[in-house]
């Protein structure tokens, strides 16, 4: 049973504004040791503690309110002047944010925090009665999921749609069918089980809640009327076209009717994306407080830059992008700035500088990640890859500098020497790349040897809603983003040729390799008859098709809570057709599915 039986509600509020008030803190922390004699900063993070112990003691969370008693006494001294704040005290009060937060991960799971660490204690303490404080574990930085397996695609066609699917291409579902299907899509079993959480370790709860300005659901509210009143005028024309009164005024007035319907449901569509629209400030106050401590663990002296905290972005994403901005970030501090004795030696200022930054272009978001530290070296890349056994000599030759960086999202690869508690252990960076796929984005790396490196992320504005073209093999619509597509070209068996075993055209003077949609997905193959020129992150080609339908805006829905490789989710056509959403970047990813595209004759 519940800790916290009969006070759901009043939990749930406090552990929003809390967690605010912690991530606050945490930022003005970080200031404060920038400059430790702030006044207004210290009396800021005394009353966002004290406003921290106040809820956590109504909630009667006791183990909170000790550790946050003593941490306020602390802040308390410091502003008073009976303390001086020294690189160790810091060290202390930074464990100390950072178990309250690991308190606040059991408050939302409904139980109640086990007490801080004694060592913790001792050392707060400590400092409280004037004495050094002794040495204080450190808390561990969290680390992303892996991504889920390889789809039995004829079973799940056959989990979509409701009934079993050939390996040959499908017949086409009835449209009568298509909202049971649909039904179908929400119900469907995992292929394959999610990666598990480390033992004993409870998964993180998603926030379930969102903020949202009431002038945007005033706007909601307003389009919501005045298309009821549509509907109710097209009520009373039906009724007239009913009773026979299809006279050209009737008509026009249906025509009227129906266009007001038509812009105001796009209205109301744009009205309701805005309400899932959140600052992605919200995740950016994370990071200086992740910056600081991976930078004292390693002895350097960096400083985290925000800009563009107020860019928009879809609050769905917002928590899938914590962790690839949690490894970039650290990343950053760990293999891309250098040491201080390093950074005097090239001439460069002692403090190294990261900068995340956001910013919309079009109807997309760009997340930068950028570092004045060494940069990278393909040639050493190359080599690295090679000495490890992801790549061979002959292919590393072949590799350009963009190529080049890209092999750091290979899994396994890793440049450093030794493993340590922040990296060296060849994880991190493929879950990135995959974590980033996920959300229909795609990552690029540019970077320049004693100058920095930058990488840039770009996300849709929403996943709610994706533009797609529908493709047909043979009579099953896919559908694949729009955003990867340049154009469509018919295919001539006369112009395919053989280029080291696999099949390739030549497009105004470009060599593509052609790649079988339904080699990709494992389907018996045969020669297209169109082709879709593509272009993702890392590559352009050709995608075998039979046939294509049309461009279409798709809401997508998930196949419950997993993500098959090479799905996004499912939707339906407009005639009512259950149509599966690829992912591109994973179908191409696969080694497997790699050979098998080879061999098209």
């Amino acid at each position: 049973m519940s800790n916290f039986a009969g006070m759901e509600d009043l939990l749930a509020d406090f552990l929003t504004e809390a967690g605010e008030l912690l991530s606050d803190v945490d930022n003005k922390l970080v200031e404060l040791e920038k400059q430790p004699n702030d006044k207004n900063l210290l009396n800021d993070i005394f009353r966002g503690f004290h406003t921290i112990k106040g809820g956590a003691g109504f909630l009667n969370a006791t183990p909170l309110v000790e550790l946050c008693h003593r941490t306020e006494n602390l802040f308390d001294k410091l502003r008073s002047g009976g303390l001086t704040l020294t690189p160790e005290i810091m060290d202390t009060i930074m464990v100390a944010t950072g178990t309250v937060r690991q308190m606040f991960d059991a408050l939302h799971q409904k139980q109640m925090p086990a007490s801080a660490d004694a060592s913790l204690l001792g050392a707060l303490d400590a400092i409280l009665s004037g004495r050094a404080p002794a040495a204080v574990p450190k808390a561990a930085a969290p680390e992303p999921q892996a991504a889920a397996g390889e789809p039995n695609w004829p079973a799940l066609l056959g989990a979509v749609t409701g009934q079993a699917v050939a390996a040959a291409a499908p017949s086409a579902p009835h449209p009568a069918e298509a909202a049971t299907r649909m039904d179908a899509i929400q119900t469907i079993q995992p292929l394959k089980p999610k990666a598990a959480a480390p033992v004993g370790q409870a998964p993180a709860a998603k926030e379930t809640t969102i903020r949202v300005d009431t002038t945007r659901l005033d706007m909601v509210l307003n389009l919501s009327g005045e298309i009821g009143l549509t509907k109710n005028r097209l009520t009373t024309l039906r009724a007239d076209i009913l009773a026979g009164k299809t006279d050209s005024g009737t008509l026009k007035a249906l025509d009227e009717a129906v266009s007001q319907l038509d812009l105001l449901v796009g209205d109301l569509q744009n009205a309701v994306m805005k309400t899932r629209m959140q600052p992605i400030g919200r995740l950016f106050q994370k990071y200086p407080r992740l910056a600081r401590d991976v930078a004292r663990q390693l002895g350097k002296d960096v400083e985290l830059v925000l800009a563009g905290e107020e860019t928009e972005i879809d609050k769905t994403m917002i928590e899938d992008l914590n962790d690839p901005l949690v490894h970039l970030i650290r990343n950053a501090v760990d293999h891309g700035v250098e040491t201080t004795a390093e950074r005097t030696a090239a001439g460069k200022p002692t403090k190294s500088l990261v900068k995340l930054s956001a910013m919309q272009i079009g109807d997309h978001i760009i997340i930068e990640i950028a570092d004045d530290g060494k940069g990278m070296r393909p040639d050493v890349l190359r080599r690295k890859a090679v000495e490890k056994g992801l790549i061979d000599l002959e292919t590393a030759n072949t590799l350009d500098d963009r190529q080049s960086f890209n092999l750091i999202f290979l899994p396994g690869f890793s440049t450093k020497e030794q493993i340590s508690d922040v990296s060296g252990r060849g994880v991190g960076m493929d879950v990135v790349k995959t974590n980033i796929s996920k959300l229909n984005g795609r990552i690029d790396i540019d970077s320049a040897a004693g100058h920095g490196t930058t990488i840039t992320i770009s996300l849709p504005l929403t996943l709610a809603i994706l533009p797609v073209l529908l493709v047909r093999l043979g009579e099953q619509p896919f559908a694949v983003p729009l955003a990867l597509v340049r154009e469509i070209i018919p295919i001539n068996v006369k112009e395919i040729q053989q280029v080291s075993g696999r099949a390739t055209m030549v497009v105004r003077d470009e060599v593509l390799p052609i790649r079988s949609l339904a080699s990709l997905i494992g389907w018996p193959e045969k020669t297209p008859a169109y082709g879709v020129l593509m272009q993702t992150a890392e590559t352009t080609f050709i995608l075998g098709i039979d046939g294509f339908l049309g461009r279409d805006d798709v809401v997508i829905k998930p196949l419950l809570d997993i993500k098959p490789r090479g799905i996004a989710g499912a939707t339906l056509s407009g005639d009512g057709d259950v149509v599966l959403v690829l992912d591109m970047e994973e179908l191409l990813s696969s080694s497997t599915t790699e050979t098998r595209a080879s061999l098209f004759v």
